[in-house]
């Protein structure tokens, strides 16, 4: 819209002065037109669109420190204030005043207070309006739908020939001009026209509902919004198919529930497709004269959910949308996965970040591998070191004494990191069979896998770990390991050993060598541990030699040990 007012006069055809500056008007509709286009081109946080309205706003502020409200009058080509044309185009594709005539406004009064919640509204709908279909509602109806509080405005309708009294000459087209505020009539009282019914003829009539009949009718109208259609839809097929044992009935059903769960999973409705799930299992114990046959047709649509293509792309669907299902949407969905998607559930947890999916994921994953132990082993021995790990984490959580034999097979891989995955599973089972397991790990060529196994076993008290353990801390390995290993292992021969390893602990801890030697100070310290973990007269003795040693390490040893072999 462009204005083309320089030459335009400053007066109304009455010779009356305008009550201000017609400048401001014109700039403001200038902003206006911007504001339009901007909405029409551009997003919401574009940085085009965000300055345009900002600019309206401003021309609104200095519009209102003028007047408190604007009446605009409407022709086809111009906008008219108190008279003075105060914008005007000849081109109708890029005119206001046309879009707003066209459709049967005459004039519009705008008052303070309407840029602060209508403006974006009324935006919205002026670029509907522009995109609408001739079969579409026109703007006189937008309008009257979103009941503007501050806008007020006058149209014309055309009532056709033949309803009514019209004047003498009126024909179809006749033009009866309407004033409106918001969806509100004008106060004003008009004169009725003969054949036109009006609504308040109505109000005193016995047949007006009351209040109790408008609540109820109120209360019905939203029971039926509320319904859920998709659940409706499927109990209906769902009870066809348990009381019609007609082969074709039952046939022509089951070819629908794979198109209605791919639409309600295009749609984001989970919990529609959980209670299909659902529903299609309890069909299978439900129904009356089912046969394999018809039974196993029917279970093949929720197992098709939970193969690794169909969940693998619902997942990525997720996982990409830019607003994530609600939690409780997702965990309904899951909550119907079979033993089958346990591999693509745990894959996906894997991948995914931390967030609502994950968390899910991970529910998801423990359910499933609670239920279906033996799906659950059959992963833990996967090639696949991602599923392998995860899968033994599972079994470690849910302390599955099934899985170990699965496990220790797991402690004879190549790859650490999965050796220690098993280890850590065997050590939070810890049934005998796990234990048994874990004695592999003992001279695992890990640090980790060693120390999580040495420690387990000794604090299990698993005695048939003894003859390694005693091995490796009177052989040579255990000179180049570090403290914190060294510690697992002598205290887990303490705990293990008992009062049948005090002689060569004592030794350990106060003999000397050839020439006089004795151990180093961390060897030391570590028998003055295990020492500890015996705690038996004899121990307590033999650390009592070694409190007054000249290096610190074994002193603190001593005296730590003393304290846990007293307590």
């Amino acid at each position: 819209m462009t204005s083309t007012l320089q030459n335009s006069p400053t007066t109304d055809q009455e010779g009356r002065e305008p009550p201000f500056s017609p400048a401001i008007v014109e700039g403001w509709l200038q902003a206006l037109g911007k504001a339009v286009r901007a909405h029409q081109l551009y997003l919401p946080n574009n940085p085009v669109y965000q300055r345009a309205i900002e600019q309206l706003r401003a021309n609104f502020v200095a519009l209102w420190a003028e007047t408190e409200q604007l009446t605009l009058a409407i022709t086809e080509s111009e906008l008219k204030w108190e008279g003075v044309v105060v914008a005007s185009e000849p081109s109708k594709s890029e005119s206001l005043a046309w879009l707003l005539y066209q459709d049967g406004l005459r004039e519009l009064t705008f008052m303070r207070g309407f840029e602060v919640d209508e403006l974006d509204r009324l935006l919205g709908l002026l670029q509907r309006v522009k995109r609408a279909a001739p079969d579409e509602d026109d703007l006189v109806t937008l309008l009257w739908e979103q009941d503007f509080i501050n806008l007020r405005y006058q149209f014309v309708e055309f009532v056709p020939e033949g309803i009514g009294e019209i004047e003498t000459g009126a024909s179809y087209g006749v033009e009866r001009q309407v004033d409106m505020q918001g969806s509100q009539a004008a106060d004003e009282e008009t004169a009725p026209t003969p054949g036109i019914v009006s609504m308040k003829e109505f109000d005193s009539t016995v047949y007006f509902l009351d209040e109790n009949e408008l609540q109820f009718v109120r209360s019905a109208l939203q029971a039926e919004y509320e319904e859920n259609l998709p659940r409706n839809v499927l109990s209906v097929l769902f009870d066809l198919f348990e009381r019609q044992s007609a082969e074709d009935v039952r046939a022509e059903i089951v070819e629908i529930l794979p198109h209605l769960m791919l639409h309600f999973l295009a749609a984001g409705d989970y919990r529609a497709v959980a209670y299909l799930v659902r529903e299609s299992r309890h069909a299978c114990e439900r129904a009356v004269e089912l046969d394999d046959r018809q039974r196993d047709a029917l279970l093949q649509v929720p197992e098709r959910l939970g193969t690794a293509e169909v969940l693998g792309q619902l997942l990525q669907t997720i996982a990409d949308a830019t607003t994530p299902p609600d939690t409780a949407e997702l965990d309904a969905l899951f909550e119907v996965l079979g033993g089958t998607a346990m591999e693509t559930v745990l894959r996906w947890t894997v991948h995914l970040p931390s967030g609502p999916l994950r968390a899910s994921l991970e529910r998801a994953g423990t359910r499933l591998a609670a239920t279906n132990v033996t799906e659950l082993v059959r992963l833990i021995g996967l090639p696949d070191r991602e599923i392998a790990i995860e899968a033994a984490r599972r079994a470690g959580e849910l302390r599955s004494p099934g899985a170990a034999p699965a496990l220790g097979r797991l402690l004879g891989v190549d790859d650490a990191a999965v050796r220690l995955a098993a280890a850590a599973a065997l050590a939070e089972i810890a049934s005998p069979g796990a234990l048994q397991q874990l004695e592999r790990g003992v001279e695992d060529p890990d640090r980790e896998v060693r120390i999580v196994s040495v420690r387990v076993l000794g604090a299990r008290g698993h005695r048939a770990a003894l003859p390694q353990l005693e091995a490796q801390i009177r052989g040579n390995d255990m000179r180049g390991a570090d403290l914190t290993e060294k510690m697992a292992y002598f205290e887990a021969y303490g705990a293990l050993a008992g009062d049948g390893a005090i002689s060569h602990l004592d030794a350990a801890l106060n003999g000397r060598g050839l020439f006089g030697r004795r151990e180093d100070p961390e060897t030391r310290a570590c028998a003055a541990m295990a020492l500890g973990k015996i705690g038996s007269p004899p121990a307590l003795e033999a650390l009592r030699k070694a409190s007054a040693d000249k290096e610190m390490i074994v002193r603190n040893a001593v005296q730590k040990a003393v304290r846990g072999g007293r307590s």
